[in-house]
């Protein structure tokens, strides 16, 4: 059987941090609009007969009835195409959701707080979604698998070994029991990175997100194509991202001046498509003002800029300097030398 897993979309996000470019939040929103177009022509021309979101589909706080329509339309291109979504903790099937509000067209089914089982002719299909923001424990590792002749698939979106206390927030699981119970695929979603070949016949997978959010997303993002039988699983990354977050490190060490830094920015080859964010480094002997070298640039695709420089210091100099910090710093050496004598 083939298959599409996606997670973590955020359809309709905010996308705050680039809201210092006119216009660029819009249009980072069409662009997830149109990669789930693409999904869907994918589906269309591949004979993909399952598709699994696995939950943060979009974003309950700022989703437009106009998005859900539009991709309910879009649902509606591949009736032959049983489409599964796990709500999760950015779109819980809360009371007022679009999940439990609106009418999705046949072929989608929608996982509430109940483990459930749907079966097909194929495949028994498993699932568990959020219906609130949070999730301590949905029980999931305690699951039985009825018919295990046949290909079993789990859909759920969660935090597998999270150490940290916030994603024992998230529907906790250990990635040792999810193995044990025995399903050949389980569709996560939650961990915005790709996590599909990190170990041999790996069956728990992350597609992370299908477009970048931020910075904190670096590289490239897409979705998770499959074909699955009893006996194999091949899968494949297929990239749907036009762009990428990508950081740049600037070493500022040689200038001396504000003027020389904007110039050495201006001077790097950078993808216009891309967004960037500069990261000064090295030592100085002058102030930076971080506000006026970004106004002093000219690269649109230069989002943001981070001062990561050390002052560079000489101590004579400043021992010499007939003020509270040559006072200072005077007193400082003479007491570290009497330590040293």
């Amino acid at each position: 059987m083939k298959f599409v897993h996606i997670a973590d979309m955020h359809l309709d996000t905010s996308f705050n941090s680039l809201n210092e470019i006119e216009g660029l939040p819009e249009q980072r929103r069409l662009e997830q609009r149109n990669a789930l177009k693409t999904i869907v022509d994918y589906i269309k021309n591949n004979d993909i007969k399952y598709f699994f979101i696995s939950g943060d589909f979009y974003e309950h706080e700022y989703i437009r009835r106009s998005t859900i329509d539009y991709i309910n339309n879009l649902f509606k291109e591949i009736p032959n195409t049983k489409i599964f979504i796990s709500p999760g903790n950015h779109d819980p099937a809360v009371k007022n959701s679009f999940y439990n509000t609106y009418n999705w067209c046949e072929n989608v089914h929608i996982f509430k707080d109940n483990i459930e089982k749907v079966e097909e002719n194929d495949v028994d299909i498993y699932g568990y979604g959020f219906t609130d923001f949070y999730c301590k424990d949905s029980n999931i590792e305690n699951i039985k698998i009825e018919n295990k002749n046949k290909i079993n698939i789990l859909v759920i979106h969660g935090s597998l070994d999270g150490g940290k206390d916030e994603y024992r927030e998230y529907n906790p699981m250990s990635s040792k029991k999810m193995k044990q119970l025995g399903f050949d695929y389980v569709a996560l979603g939650h961990i915005h990175k790709p996590s599909y070949k990190d170990e041999e016949n790996q069956r728990l997978i992350y597609p992370g997100s299908t477009l970048a959010l931020g910075f904190d997303e670096l590289g490239k993002h897409g979705m998770i194509v499959g074909d699955l039988s009893k006996y194999s699983l091949k899968t494949e990354f297929v990239n749907l991202d036009n762009r990428e977050y990508i950081e740049k490190e600037v070493d500022i060490s040689t200038d001396c001046d504000i003027e020389a830094i904007v110039e050495k920015i201006e001077n790097l080859e950078l993808i216009d498509d891309n967004l960037y964010k500069i990261i000064l480094v090295g030592k100085r002997n002058f102030s930076i003002d971080i506000k006026n070298i970004k106004r002093l640039i000219s690269k649109k695709s230069i989002i943001k800029v981070k001062d990561n420089t050390k002052m560079s210091y000489d101590i004579n100099e400043l021992a010499g300097r007939n003020d509270l910090t040559g006072k200072f710093v005077k007193r400082t050496v003479e007491r570290f030398e009497k330590r040293t004598d």
